[in-house]
């Protein structure tokens, strides 16, 4: 196949716009799933996949599709690329959106070379993929790979209180499509890769073969609440110092292990909060991850038996309620192998890699074969407004990427 690129400006330039819109008066860019500035950038997004000629399908789910469907097609299962467009409170330009404009000028560029695929190629916007306002994470791909029930997910209710199927009526992307009509030949996705490591190793691309297990449980701590100056340390049930234990425990494992896994305590809240009073209640959130299902299984279990044994020790009680989990995924080696394989005839040094956040592609991976490609991110700063990736490496992986659709795609 003879060599063809993408469009550099045309690419940034959608990525400059769609950073764009979502932004307060504070010049910070949050698009919530369902929001308002969730609406002005999907409105964008159907507009450059309209006026490249798309075909534009909505599920109930609302995620969005732009399908290429040339009359030469002989299999009518498209090489689906995707990723999401909401974004954390705070964000960076890249994440997500990336991978979705990439997609947009992969299918573009091999338009206006004449490609003729030998099956369709089609985007996807995924719904929810961040779960900042609604759980769980990776809603629209979940429900697009059967994982949860459309019903199920449109009832979520969110932080604020709204409910994800009223909300994506009132913005206007309550599709009729049923979720999981795209049944996909393969499933690629193109991502910044929220981490330090190509950066450290002065590498283009990494191709992802695995990609890490997620437990995510809230653990609740009830004490007794009391006069700080005058109830004896010996005397106090503090869920506050309990809470404290399960931070120290949690990170003492993890870095005992000497393996990849990773344990978080990202969000911590007293009652009733106040500084001259024995905390009553603590409630914490915990985020487990390992590429090892059975690493996984483990560092939970330790968990548990920790818990059990600092309600005793401690005078508390302690429940326990599971926010989500997901087993490690194990992407195609096939598609891995012609991700590689395209790194090196682009002149890209490239390394297999795991991904240590949680990706569209792992729900993709449960009805197609699938795979991630990575790009540096500068510090491995991502969820964060200094998230930054040079265009050299940014249009590095979007023609990665559109030589692995060519192959993919090819009449063979």
């Amino acid at each position: 196949m003879s060599e063809v690129s993408i469009q550099a400006e045309r690419l940034l330039g959608r990525l400059s716009s769609l950073g764009a819109i979502g932004r307060g008066d504070d010049g910070r860019l949050t698009r919530l799933a369902a929001s308002d500035a969730d609406r002005a950038g999907r409105d964008s997004l159907v507009r450059w996949l309209e006026d490249a000629g798309l075909e534009v399908a909505i599920d109930r789910i609302g995620n969005i599709f732009g399908i290429w469907r040339p009359e030469s097609v002989r299999d009518d299962a498209p090489v689906l690329l995707g990723s999401h467009i909401d974004t954390v409170i705070d964000a960076g330009i890249y994440d997500g959106c990336y991978g979705v404009l990439s997609g947009l000028e992969v299918i573009e560029t091999l338009k206006s070379s004449g490609w003729r695929p030998s099956r369709p190629i089609a985007i996807a916007a995924f719904t929810n993929e961040e779960g900042v306002r609604y759980a769980p994470d990776m809603m629209g791909s979940l429900v697009h790979a059967g994982g949860l029930s459309v019903e199920e997910a449109l009832a979520s209710i969110g932080i604020d209180g709204t409910r994800l199927g009223e909300e994506l009526r009132r913005i206007g992307y309550a599709g009729e499509r049923e979720p999981g009509f795209l049944k996909p030949h393969a499933y690629l996705e193109l991502h910044i890769e929220q981490g330090p490591v190509l950066e450290r190793e002065g590498l283009a691309i990494g191709a992802v073969e695995t990609l890490q297990g997620i437990s995510w449980q809230r653990v609740t701590i009830e004490g007794v609440a009391n006069h700080a100056g005058t109830t004896p340390m010996s005397l106090r049930h503090d869920a506050g110092h309990a809470a404290a234990r399960v931070i120290t425990f949690l990170r003492e494992q993890a870095v005992a292990a000497d393996t990849p896994s990773v344990a978080t305590v990202g969000s911590l809240r007293f009652e009733p909060n106040a500084i001259n009073v024995i905390p009553a209640r603590a409630s914490l959130t915990v985020d487990l991850r390992d590429p090892d299902e059975m690493r996984l299984r483990e560092a939970e279990s330790a968990l548990a038996s920790f818990l059990d044994e600092l309600a005793r020790s401690e005078g508390v009680a302690v429940s326990v309620e599971r926010l989500a989990r997901f087993e490690p995924v194990v992407f195609d080696r096939g598609v891995v192998d012609r991700i590689e394989q395209a790194a090196g005839r682009r002149g890209l040094p490239c390394r297999r890699m795991t991904s240590g956040a949680g990706h569209d592609a792992q729900m993709m991976a449960r009805i197609a074969p699938s795979a991630m490609i990575f790009v540096p991110s500068i510090a491995g700063i991502s969820h964060n407004p200094k998230e930054f990736t040079p265009d050299a490496d940014l249009l590095a992986g979007a023609n990665v990427l559109l030589d692995v659709v060519r192959s993919l795609t090819a009449a063979g």
